[in-house]
């Protein structure tokens, strides 16, 4: 609309279009529209979204620079502020060597925040010392994609193919509450004759929209998909056509599966046999399958293998590499996708190339102007980076990240930053990881600055500026340029969005993310362009794998799997299983939606969610307040109590700090490949508060 400016959402990976409408009226001069002509969401819009602009209220961010002195933050100038990181980041490399410096980056950074982020580490600190939260988002995901098709990206297809599927395995998901406007997705295939399984130890609101709800115990997930190609194999439901003609590794995968006998999976997951047997017939019925995961069997120290198993029985049923059928990811955070394709990733570098790989090393370090020699190997993962903090790590820049909140075993983590030496923050507001920053510098949000998002489906969006920051305020590419500059390095740090981009898209230029061919004036014509886009005249890629998949020779490659227990079961001492979770009005740390008064209104709070059952036998009512207690902490909560949960289950919401953070308790173990920490599965006892 012409008097709105054109926009997308600051929340989650559907990246929703809307517009941002002048009122001069308030503290917030904008107020949300809709924005119908946007293909992703056509308009409609999460509570979340529709109230966005409420957190570009100036009493809810911050608006000047923040350095301790005596132990309290105190205001100061951004050039006390920015000389203060630079000498005490050149100080720590200086008396313990580079890989002290650590940097860790966000899913929600613009793909060229991202960019220069990742550039800033490797060019200006020479540290390998970097990642990102959104290894925490679908790295699971990620490696199960390139170990089967030899190219990860969230759906390779669009969300608009969905509702032309037979039949949806929905695994771990629950987008009613973390992504409303995509359930009328399932909603159209179900009108259009297609079937939705979904797969959650929850009845939530999505498994409420299910033709068939399976609800198998947290950290079963891997047992499940084996138990299903079982059935398919001995039902004889394989394609061996598609088999035969594009993939490789069939036979070990089918001997693996068929160790994996229906009762036993029955007795594994909890989910009854015929239940199993139902979901093997609508998958197998339907003239083309689709398989989604979300974080449910992502986020476990088996993720990857899961993630395999699941790609393992699209692919023995001939469900990939055509329309409306195959494999793809949920992602979670706004540019978890983005993200990593472009540098934030402790073993990449931008276009999604290997960080180890010769080739890829002089690409990239031709377009920075430095000697590929110069540019440090892989380093840490995510929270291997945070475990690290105070010991190897001694110095942390932090952008777009609030760790004390999000992180697994989240109480080691707070410890683990509190022992740094040196802590920099560049956030929106004051959170609780800021908080024991030793500098904090307030940035730009997303209606003050311009930038691309890639959203779950591969589309390269534009957000744009719509107002100006409040006067004090500077835009995470302005940082990275003035520390750059006080390092030495006064040039290939810019600080307009779409220069980066430009230099991004060099960078990029040849590798499995190639967005050589994607520009701001394409992206505004097309509302949006699927990456891999290698050259202005190639028309995206919104369906991967049609013709063959990215492996060497083409073939879609089966790995065999194995069931195995969660890395922390329940036992005497601590015998109920704990999953988390997102709800309806909050979003991931809260630091944000927590700013925001009809979200907290509709959300106020943490809650334990427990089986009546379960309740009745620890004399627990709803609205007692319950005490759960595992190997890593003690949170106290109310208790809320539904039988839409397993009675051997309960499940904490992880939005809110202090006392009431699930993520206290979560489990740090991490998947041997994706090194994902396990937080979907872990044992706690429940005692009366």
């Amino acid at each position: 609309m012409s008097d709105a400016t054109d926009t997308h959402c600051p929340y989650c990976a559907l990246q929703c279009g809307m517009g941002l409408r002048r009122t001069g009226d308030g503290p917030v001069p904008v107020a949300v529209v809709e924005r119908p002509d946007f293909p992703v969401n056509r308009g409609a819009l999460c509570g979340k979204g529709a109230s966005a602009a409420a957190v570009l209220s100036p009493g809810a961010r911050l608006t000047t620079p923040l350095v301790r002195v005596a132990g309290e933050l105190r205001p100061a100038t951004w050039s006390e502020a920015l000389e203060r990181i630079a000498g005490e980041l050149s100080g720590t490399a200086e008396r313990y060597g580079r890989d002290a410096v650590g940097v860790f980056g966000g899913g929600g950074l613009t793909n060229e925040k991202a960019y220069l982020l990742g550039k800033f580490a490797r060019v200006v600190l020479r540290t390998s010392a970097i990642d990102y939260n959104g290894r925490f988002c679908m790295s699971s995901a990620a490696a199960g994609g390139i170990r089967a098709f030899g190219l990860d990206r969230g759906l390779p297809f669009p969300v608009a193919d969905i509702p032309s599927a037979g039949c949806v395995i929905l695994v771990g998901g629950n987008p009613a509450e973390t992504m409303p406007p995509f359930v009328r997705y399932l909603t159209e295939l179900r009108e259009n004759g297609g079937r939705l399984i979904v797969v959650d130890p929850r009845r939530t609101r999505t498994a409420e929209l299910a033709d068939l709800h399976l609800a198998p115990r947290p950290g079963t997930d891997l047992a499940l998909a084996l138990g299903l190609l079982h059935l398919v194999v001995a039902e004889g439901r394989t394609d061996e056509e598609f088999i035969a003609a594009r993939t490789s590794g069939w036979e070990e995968t089918r001997a693996a599966a068929m160790a994996h006998w229906p009762e036993h999976v029955e007795a594994v997951t909890g989910v009854p046999l015929p239940q199993l047997r139902d979901a093997v017939r609508m998958f197998c019925d339907a003239e083309t399958g689709m398989v989604l995961t979300a974080r449910g069997p992502e986020q476990q120290a088996k993720g990857t293998d899961t993630v395999s198993a699941w790609i393992n029985l699209c692919l023995a049923t001939g469900n990939a590499g055509r329309p409306y059928a195959g494999y793809g990811c949920l992602t979670g955070q706004g540019n978890g996708q983005g993200g990593r394709e472009h540098g934030q990733k402790a073993d990449q570098l931008p276009g999604y190339r290997k960080l180890d790989d010769p080739a890829a090393r002089a690409h990239v370090a031709a377009v920075w102007g430095v000697d590929p020699r110069s540019l440090p190997g892989p380093g840490r993962s995510a929270y291997e980076l945070l475990d690290s903090l105070g010991r190897e790590v001694r110095a942390l820049l932090l952008m777009g990240s609030n760790p004390v909140v999000s992180a697994p075993d989240s109480a080691r983590i707070a410890d683990r930053l509190r022992g740094l030496d040196f802590l920099a923050v560049c956030d929106v507001v004051l959170s609780e990881t800021a908080e024991l920053a030793d500098v904090v510098l307030p940035v730009t949000q997303w209606a003050e600055e311009t930038g691309t998002m890639t959203n779950l489906e591969g589309r390269v969006i534009l957000r744009r500026r719509a107002v100006d920051p409040p006067e004090g305020v500077r835009s995470d590419l302005e940082v990275l340029n003035g520390l750059a500059g006080l390092f030495g390095h006064g040039e290939g740090f810019e600080t307009e969005p779409e220069k980066v981009f430009e230099e991004l898209r060099r960078a990029s230029a040849g590798g499995p993310a190639d967005y050589a061919g994607i520009s701001y004036e394409r992206i505004a014509a097309e509302e949006g362009v699927h990456w891999p886009c290698p050259s202005a005249d190639h028309p995206g890629t919104p369906r991967l794998f049609l013709d063959r998949f990215a492996t060497p020779d083409g073939r879609a490659r089966f790995t065999a799997v194995q069931h195995r227990p969660a890395a922390e079961e329940p036992d005497g001492e601590y015998p109920v299983r704990l999953t988390t979770g997102r709800v309806l009005a909050q979003y991931q740390s809260g630091a944000q939606t927590r700013r925001v008064e009809a979200l907290n209104a509709a959300a106020p709070g943490a809650f334990v969610e427990l089986h009546p059952s379960l309740a009745e036998r620890l004399g627990v009512r709803d609205g007692d307040r319950v005490a759960v207690v595992s190997r890593r902490g003690r949170t106290v909560t109310p208790a809320r109590l539904t039988a839409a949960i397993r009675p051997d289950t309960v499940f904490m919401p992880f939005h809110w700090p202090g006392e009431a953070n699930a993520n206290l308790h979560t489990n740090p173990a991490l998947d041997p490949v994706s090194r994902m920490p396990e937080f979907k599965a872990c044992a706690v006892r429940l005692e009366r508060a």
